[in-house]
């Protein structure tokens, strides 16, 4: 009994989720709850599909970039804040696999938040997706 109550404790932390970044931005409070089926969300329900959440209150720094992946995690989102230097334009995302900084046309892996540039060492900050219900997200970095 007691191997297997160590076992559980192994698993259990191996499993918990970090919320570590990689990146010299400053801290910013995130916090958005989207409805599927408003109009400027609907893409969303379409595997591949993004949207850009404009930067406002509890919305990142720069906004944030959300992607329905179609795959386990369904969704993906990232602050579009340009994670190696103090770029005031967000990054954009032309629905490849890469977001882009248009300050230093850096580039990151929408899959990971990866560096796909040479040189570049800072992650693309990512951002909890919770889906509550078929048609509800929430989005925190808490």
């Amino acid at each position: 009994m007691q191997k297997l109550l160590y076992l559980f404790l192994i698993v259990a932390l191996i499993s918990c989720e970090k919320n570590e970044t990689n990146d010299i931005l400053p801290f910013a409070n995130v916090d958005v709850t989207l409805n599927l089926n408003l109009p400027q969300y609907q893409n969303l329900q379409i595997p591949t599909e993004w949207v850009y959440i404009e930067k406002g209150a509890n919305r990142g720094l720069q906004g944030i970039i959300i992607q329905s992946t179609g795959l386990t995690p369904p969704y993906k989102a990232y602050e579009r804040a340009c994670p190696n230097n103090d770029c005031t334009t967000p990054m954009v995302f032309d629905g490849s696999l890469k977001m882009k900084c248009p300050c230093d046309n850096s580039e990151y892996s929408i899959i990971d938040g990866a560096p796909q540039t040479a040189g570049n060492s800072h992650f693309a900050r990512e951002y909890k997706v919770n889906q509550i219900n078929p048609s509800t997200l929430i989005i925190t970095n808490n």
